[in-house]
C-alpha cells in the first residue's frame, strides 16, 4: 500500500479519471494505475467497484454544495438563486464526470449519500425564505429550481442545445421566467 493513500486520496483521483475520462471509463484497474498502486490495494479504502461508485456520488454531491456555498457568499433573493443555478451548472460543465456519479449512486438511501443531498436542498430552502412561501409550495419551488438547473445541465452535457445562442443567456432567462413565477405566487398568497 502506498505511504499516505487515504479514500479521500482515491476519491479525488477518481473524480479526476471520470471527469476527464467520463464515468463509465472509470474502472478499479484505471484507478490502481493513476494511483501508481496494484488494484487490490484499493480495497482497503473502497468496497470494490460498487463502493467506489458509492463513496464517490457522496464526494460529488459534497463538492457540488461547496461550489454553491461559493457562489451565494454575501447574496440573497433573486440575486442568490441566479448565482446558486449558474454555480450548479458551471459545477456540471467542470465536472462531467462525477456529476454523473451523482445521479448513479448505487445506492440512493446510503446514509452519507442521502446527508449530502439534504444539505444541498436545505441550502436551497434557505434561500426560498426570502419569498416567504407556506413551507410546502417552499418544497415545492426547491423541487422546481432542482429541476430546471439539472435539466439545463444535463441537456447541455448531452450536447442537446446546438443553435448558435448564448447558453448563459438561456439559463439567465430560465431563472428569472421562474423566480417571477416564485414572486407572483408569494404575492398570491398574501
Amino acid at each position: 500500500m502506498r505511504q499516505g493513500l487515504d479514500q479521500f486520496t482515491v476519491l479525488q483521483a477518481a473524480a479526476e479519471l471520470a471527469d476527464a475520462h467520463g464515468y463509465e471509463q472509470l474502472s478499479l484497474a484505471s484507478l490502481a494505475k493513476q494511483l501508481q498502486i496494484r488494484t487490490p490495494s484499493l480495497y482497503n479504502h473502497v468496497k470494490g467497484m460498487p463502493g467506489l461508485k458509492q463513496a464517490l456520488a457522496s464526494y460529488a454531491v459534497r463538492k457540488l454544495k461547496e461550489a454553491l456555498v461559493e457562489a451565494i457568499i454575501g447574496k440573497s433573493g433573486d440575486e442568490a438563486l441566479h448565482a446558486l443555478a449558474f454555480a450548479y451548472v458551471d459545477f456540471v460543465r467542470r465536472h462531467p464526470g462525477i456529476y454523473e456519479a451523482s445521479m448513479g449512486a448505487p445506492d440512493p438511501l446510503d446514509p452519507d449519500f442521502q446527508t449530502a443531498g439534504t444539505e444541498v436542498v436545505q441550502l436551497i430552502m434557505r434561500l426560498m425564505e426570502s419569498y416567504q412561501l407556506e413551507p410546502e409550495v417552499a418544497i415545492h419551488a426547491v423541487r422546481g429550481m432542482r429541476s430546471i438547473v439539472h435539466g439545463f445541465a444535463s441537456l447541455e452535457l448531452r450536447k442537446e442545445f446546438n443553435i448558435e445562442l448564448s447558453k448563459n443567456e438561456s439559463l439567465h432567462y430560465a431563472i428569472t421566467a421562474y423566480l417571477r413565477g416564485i414572486q407572483y405566487v408569494s404575492r398570491s398568497s398574501d
